[in-house]
């Protein structure tokens, strides 16, 4: 630490105060009974203020620079603007001894012989509080809560802002130690307020805010008038009798003297956030000085040892960036570092530490030896075993234990001195001495070595790492290099300040100077980046960079001494260079380099670092080939070249080294066909027209399909062609090819076909099947398309075809819920096993769903299929049974659609008679199984609920008997139950009306028949209506044997005899008269009519006689009296005659049902169909 004055003034009267503006551009000086105003920048006296009217014991500024105060022997205080214009006086009543303004609230403290007071701006009064001694001194804490008054009998007292006594500290000595300055430490780091004191028991303390001492007393040996901290507290100024000031640690350590005075320092203040000192002295003497703190430090490779806060050492590993403090508690004079020693030299003595371990990033030291001796000396060195102290022209080398064992004489100053390495206990020293000469020195060796001598002084040096070369800093700041051996100076560039070798690399070193750090590698030219501060160290590609006190490693890329490697083909030392460290662009540049420079060795390595494969591949199979003999370098360059893709300058070596073919192949490769078709000139046409298919290749992998395709075609390639074009879905492109093509190339036809098909373009797949005569293909594609129009047509055609049309026909009619239809279709397929099983699914289905009109239809369709299998002599027995069941079963359904519909549906709309004769017929017709689907239950509650209200009371009764056998359905059991019981107030008999009539024998039928739907008498089967169930007055009849049916027509439709009756009945109808119609109908039917007699039979017979007639009997019956059921064979034709001829009866052509003829014209019109088989009835009449 150096002090350096920087303006000094001489007042007439002694300097008893002085304080800093905040912002450290003036200084109030307490001069006399006056206040003197100066600039500190230059020691200008600004101004003198006159106010006082005695001597100026004290002055303070407040913390916000607005005011300050000056107090005086006057007993009074004056509080002044930073304009210097007073503005408020205020008096004791004694002397003010001293005054300070609070940090935070600006109140101000003033103390006199006898009392303080506190006053603040807001306060119109000053509130004073009495002392018990003389007051010489005051300060507040940095929050301002309490004030510290210091008193002439050895007393502190702590106060808060309103004056009251917290703590109260007593020094030793009393009044025999009287306090003459405190100061609380202004740190803001410090966890709790320190208060320094300084009395006149010559000693230095330390309290906390409790009262508590820290530490011991600090001697003074002399009389302390004033105390104050730096801004930050780091260090203390204490001035007083010794003429001096002395600056201390903010422990109370000693570190030296800011300045010598010829009286006594009454003041001494730290300019505010600088380290500029003001000393104000008893003869009126004003000193500003400089304190400069020079850096004490030391380096070894990657350690850094530098002193901090004057008595402590940081050393600092500058690669893990760790850090240890060795805490000395005495002022650091000098430091050296070698490998694991640091050597510290303090005032009275010399330290030796040692690591703990060996380990390199060990960082904990610990003491190895004491030199307690005080030496004086410029510079400082540890080696091994030894310490080296440097004064002036005179080295000494002294041992661990202090003991002088070696001394060398320069000849002139010592500027410089290194530790270079070696042995334990014979290591090497650089020395640079003033005169320009350069040494040598071992520690075991008297004689010095001089290296080399140069004009100018030596500022720094540094040896290579081979010790091969010397970089020397002379005092002109110019870098020269030499060889060591022969002395020669190798080269040398200007503006340096420091110079270091790059301990990896022999040829490398670096040098800063002007903000700028330089980087030479071998002679080449300097390469330049920013950087501020000295070089101290340059490893690999960090350089040690010491910038005003703090040393950083810096990470500099190497690159550019490798690329002046690069661009002499210095392959090798530029990858010595990378391998220091340098981006990985660098390294890929150094491979491809060393790549083309054909080092393969090098290239390898860089390829390597960046993990390239590729480039890897490439160099080992050029090893493989010149093992075996390869030597043409023009093939191995064209590869690496085609590699960087240089591919011209690969084709022209392919082409100088014979191998045009390989030239060929990479342009095709990489689809640079024009450049192919350059190179290849008018050359063979098979090979262009290769190369035309494989750019048509690369078109299609680059996703340009279009241009693909056509070079295809113009390639003669039209299957790829077409694979493109539909998997594209270009229709009008395969139109084209499929048209360009000739008949006979089947295979790409035949594609474009499929693509039509699957693009949904039926019409142009049909166009190309035609042109192929694939006949199989286009059914096909009509029957997946579903025109069924073309297909049907075309097996029209070709017969051949109809199962392939038919068959998915059917199937496509199924599958679209048209089962009819499908029926159909499979029938006319000649399919009858599928047409048959479609039909009982949909019966099944019809019954399941409770659809038992659909089911009585498709149940009367089976059986029309049946018939019509019966007609296969194989089947016919089968068949016709299975005709006879169906026939029945649709029979069934059809009755019981109107039972279900009445017991399921809330409404009904038929008639009662008609309910009551389905139920009758349905009973009557049950008496074996009953088929799925129908309710016996049903049925039952219908009849007897319909006998109830028509008058058939005892078969009312007779259905609610067998009902009670039955389980019944909880819907109807309370209605069955109140049946059961009402019918028993009715009279057991049936109404006669209700009472069916046998049209053969005029039988009286009971209504409940054990027989069934037959007469009980004859044994005629009653035929009856399909819509009402009624009996019909019908009788069947049979034929003679040897009369054919179309005999029996002739016969019947001849009525010769009755001709005219016939058409005088006619007559009679047109004249409207309805009477006279019906006596001629009841004439007809006289005794004269051959048929009735025919009816008669013996009576009692309990077998069915049937009514067989002869021709003359045919003969004599009416067209319109006969009914012909023409079943198609094997199946015989059956005739009715009609007794009632005027109650018109329809049989429907088509399922042969009789029925009513008004009804079936109303059911006609309902349903523009029979309602038995659904046949459309449009302008056929009955």
């Amino acid at each position: 630490m150096r002090a350096v004055l920087t303006w000094r003034d001489k007042a007439e009267q002694c300097i008893y105060d002085l304080a800093f503006k905040p912002d450290g551009t003036q200084l109030i000086l307490a001069a006399g009974n006056r206040l003197l105003v100066y600039d500190t920048s230059d020691g200008t006296l600004l101004q003198p203020l006159k106010g006082h009217k005695d001597t100026v014991y004290c002055v303070a500024y407040a913390k916000d620079g607005k005011r300050f105060a000056s107090g005086s022997a006057d007993k009074s205080i004056i509080i002044w603007t930073s304009k210097l214009e007073g503005i408020l006086k205020y008096t004791h009543n004694d002397s003010i001894q001293c005054v300070a303004y609070n940090p935070i609230t600006h109140q101000l403290a003033s103390c006199s012989s006898s009392d303080f007071g506190l006053w603040s701006p807001e306060q119109k009064s000053v509130s004073k509080h009495k002392s018990s001694s003389k007051i010489t001194c005051c300060s507040w804490t940095n929050d301002g809560q309490y004030l510290a008054l210091g008193m002439s009998n050895g007393v502190i007292s702590i106060r808060n802002k309103n004056g009251e006594e917290k703590v109260k500290i007593e020094r030793p000595g009393g009044s025999l130690s009287p306090i003459w300055s405190i100061c609380w430490n202004p740190s803001r780091e410090e966890h709790n307020d320190i208060l320094a004191v300084a009395d006149w028991g010559q000693k230095l303390s330390f309290y906390q805010l409790s009262g508590k001492q820290i530490g011991k007393d600090r001697p003074l040996n002399f009389d302390p008038c004033c105390i104050s901290y730096f801004t930050k507290g780091e260090y203390i100024l204490v001035g007083g009798s010794d003429k001096q000031v002395s600056l201390f640690t903010k422990d109370g350590v000693r570190l030296g003297t800011v300045g010598e005075q010829n009286s006594w320092v009454w003041t001494c203040r730290v300019k505010p956030d600088s380290n500029y000192v003001v000393v104000g002295c008893q003869d009126g003497t004003i000193s500003f000085y400089q304190l400069i703190f020079s850096t004490v430090h030391g380096l070894y490779k990657d350690r850094y040892a530098y002193r901090d806060s004057m008595t402590d050492v940081i050393v600092q590993h500058l690669i893990t960036e760790q850090k240890v403090r060795i805490k000395c508690r005495e002022l650091v004079k000098k430091i050296a570092i070698y490998k694991n020693r640091l050597a510290i030299q303090l005032p009275e003595k010399i330290l030796i530490y040692e690591l703990y371990s060996d380990d390199s990033a060990d960082m904990h030291y610990r003491v190895k030896e004491k030199i307690a001796k005080k030496f004086e000396c410029n510079l400082l060195v540890v080696c091994a075993d030894h310490i080296i102290l440097c004064q002036e022209k005179r080295l000494q080398c002294l041992s661990f234990s202090g003991v002088k064992e070696r001394e060398w004489q320069m000849e002139s100053l010592i500027r410089y001195i290194k530790v270079i390495g070696g042995p334990a206990g014979r290591e090497g020293l650089l020395v640079g001495l003033k005169n320009g000469q350069i040494l040598k020195i071992f520690v075991d060796n008297l004689f010095a070595i001089v290296l080399l001598k140069q004009a100018t002084a030596v500022r720094c040096l540094d040896m290579s790492a081979s010790r091969n070369k010397l970089a020397v800093v002379d005092e002109n700041d110019t870098c020269l290099v030499y060889d060591i051996h022969t002395k020669e100076l190798l080269f040398q560039e200007p503006n340096a300040n420091s110079v270091a070798w790059n301990t990896q690399c022999e040829d490398m070193l670096c040098f800063s100077g002007g903000g700028y750090l330089n980087i030479k590698a071998s002679t080449f030219p300097v390469h330049q980046q920013k950087l501020q501060g000295f070089v101290v160290g340059y490893n690999g590609s960090k350089i040690f960079c010491l910038h005003v006190f703090s040393m950083s490693a810096v990470e500099v890329p190497q690159s550019a001494p490798m690329y002046q490697y690069l661009d002499r083909k210095m392959f090798r030392e530029a990858y010595q260079i990378a391998c220091l460290g340098v981006t990985d662009t660098d390294w890929r540049e150094l491979a491809m380099e060393a790549l083309e420079g054909l080092e393969f060795e090098t290239a390898k390595k860089a390829f390597t670092r960046v993990q390239d494969l590729r480039y890897l591949e490439l160099i080992s199979s050029i090893e493989e080939r010149k093992k075996r003999g390869e030597s043409n370098n023009d093939l191995f360059l064209a590869d690496v070249f085609s590699y960087q893709g240089k591919f011209h300058e690969a084709a022209k070596l392919y082409k100088r080294s014979g191998h045009e073919n390989l030239a060929l192949d990479m342009y095709t490769d990489l689809c640079m066909f024009e450049y192919a078709k350059d190179f290849l000139g008018s050359g063979d046409p098979k090979e262009t027209k290769m190369l035309i298919t494989k750019q048509a290749d690369w078109a299609r992998n680059i996703n340009e399909p279009k241009a693909a395709v056509e070079m295809y075609i113009s390639a003669g390639e039209y299957t790829k062609a077409i694979e493109i074009s539909g998997s594209h879905g270009w229709v009008d492109m395969l139109i084209d090819i499929a048209r360009k093509l000739d008949k006979a190339e089947r295979e790409p036809l035949l594609m474009c076909a499929q693509y039509f098909k699957k693009l949904d373009s039926p019409g142009y797949a049909a166009e190309t099947y035609l042109k192929v005569g694939d006949l199989k293909s286009l059914v096909q594609l009509y029957v997946d398309t579903k025109r069924w129009d073309e297909a049907f047509a075309l097996g029209e055609k070709h017969p051949e075809f109809k199962d392939d049309i038919y068959v998915p026909y059917a199937q496509w009619l199924a599958e679209n819920d048209r089962f009819e239809e499908a029926q159909k279709a499979f029938h006319k397929a000649g399919r009858q096993g599928e047409a048959v099983r479609v039909l009982e699914q949909l019966t099944h289905n019809a019954v399941v769903e409770s659809r038992f009109n659909d089911a009585a239809y498709y149940y009367w369709m089976l059986s029309m299929q049946c018939l019509d299998m019966a007609q296969d002599p194989a089947q016919k027995d089968v068949m016709l049974e299975k005709f006879h069941h169906f026939q029945h079963l649709a029979e069934l359904y059809h009755g019981y659609q109107t039972i279900h519909r009445y017991t399921e549906e809330p409404f009904s709309f038929d008639l009662p008679e008609t309910l009551f004769n389905i139920s009758k017929f349905l009973l009557h017709s049950l008496t074996k199984a009953t088929p799925l689907g129908i309710s016996k239950v049903n049925t039952l509650f219908t009849l007897a609920k319909q006998s109830k209200a028509l008058g058939a009371y005892k078969l009312a009764r007779h259905a609610y008997d067998k009902l009670r056998g039955l389980q019944i359905p909880a819907r109807i059991q309370k209605s069955i139950e109140l049946g059961t019981l009402t019918i028993r107030s009715k009279p057991f008999h049936d109404s006669e009306e209700l009472v069916p009539l046998c049209y053969r024998c005029s039988t009286n039928n009971p209504l409940l028949n054990n027989l069934g739907n037959v007469c009980i008498n004859c044994r005629q089967p009653f035929i009856f209506s399909a819509s009402s169930y009624e009996v019909l007055h019908l009788v069947e009849f049979y034929l003679e044997e040897g009369i054919t049916d179309e005999e029996a027509v002739a016969l019947i439709d001849l009525e010769a005899p009755r001709h005219k009756r016939e058409s005088k009945w006619q007559e009679v109808a047109s004249s409207g008269s309805q009477t006279l119609r019906l006596d001629e109908t009841v004439n007809s039917l006289g005794d004269d009519d051959p048929f009735t007699a025919k009816l008669s039979f013996e009576q009692g017979g309990s077998e069915f006689v049937p009514v067989v007639v002869n021709r003359s009997v045919l003969r004599s019956m009416s067209r319109r009296d006969v009914l012909i059921k023409r079943w198609p064979p094997p199946l015989q034709w059956q005739y009715f005659r009609s007794l009632l001829p005027d109650a018109s009866i329809t049989m429907c052509p088509s399922c042969f049902q009789m029925f009513h003829s008004e009804d079936y014209e109303l059911l006609v019109l309902q349903h523009a169909c029979c309602p038995y088989c659904r046949r459309r009835i449009d302008d056929t009449g009955s």
